[in-house]
């Protein structure tokens, strides 16, 4: 897939319910995006209704790849759960439906295929957040059954780059990076540190920037989806998908310099 290499991720940032004034800036932050990835998943509180309405506000359906998740267990409560997710996301069509955490991902991937051939569902994937749950998603990626994998990958969790990025790469598997910040993580270890002067020759202006150009300049990664409700954020996250990117070496450097601090 052709993505922007940066997306949106709505968890906790976009659970803002029917607050007018916490949804204000959230607008703003859909309004940068084209073609970019919007996820969410029904377990983020009211994030996928607040998405939903926001989008369908300012017409930009066709202008987003707007992803979701399905978690819960058993064939009927699936089905449940996945309708409700159309609803408020308020689409006809979902662009990736993806098995949260391999949550009952057996059951769920026969739902899902029928939907796909039905028209109602673009693509299949699978999510996970943690190391501990790779060779899982290993054994999954292995069925051929998905176009995506969702996972965890940072310059403080680099397992992904030991098998499951090479056998993403090997089966033609987008893959989508959550985490790609460590939660708060990685600032905490940059804070009140500067840049590397090499940094402004990668076009890279700020931490955040050199989090996700690292990310996403991995040739696996199709696209990174921080999460945040603040549109100056959004901006810098933005341009990390711009101007050039690392190569192996490069992005060699910056892991070494990262963690020498």
């Amino acid at each position: 897939m052709k993505l922007p290499k940066i997306g949106l991720g709505t968890w906790q940032t976009f659970d803002a319910g029917n607050d007018s004034a916490a949804r204000a800036p959230l607008r703003e932050v859909l309004k940068l995006l084209d073609r970019n990835v919007v996820d969410s998943s029904p377990m983020y509180g009211s994030s996928e209704s607040v998405a939903g309405d926001l989008i369908a506000e300012l017409g930009m359906r066709e202008r987003l790849f707007i992803a979701t998740k399905v978690w819960t267990s058993g064939r009927e409560d699936g089905i449940a759960q996945m309708e409700q997710s159309f609803e408020r996301l308020r689409v006809k069509v979902m662009d990736l439906m993806q098995v949260h955490n391999l949550l009952d991902v057996a059951t769920h991937t026969k739902t899902m295929q029928a939907w796909r051939e039905q028209g109602r569902i673009r693509h299949l994937g699978i999510t996970h957040y943690t190391a501990s749950a790779y060779g899982e998603v290993e054994r999954w990626l292995k069925t051929g059954a998905y176009d995506f994998v969702q996972i965890n990958y940072s310059l403080a969790e680099r397992d992904a780059e030991q098998r499951l990025l090479p056998l993403a790469a090997e089966r033609k598997v987008n893959v989508i990076i959550n985490r790609p910040f460590a939660g708060s993580a990685l600032f905490r270890q940059t804070k009140g540190k500067p840049l590397p002067p090499w940094a402004a020759e990668l076009g890279i202006a700020s931490w955040a920037q050199y989090f996700l150009k690292w990310i996403v300049s991995h040739p696996a990664v199709t696209c990174a989806i921080p999460g945040t409700g603040r549109p100056e954020h959004m901006r810098d996250n933005l341009a990390a998908g711009r101007g050039p990117f690392p190569d192996a070496a490069d992005r060699q450097r910056m892991a070494e310099y990262f963690d020498s601090l």
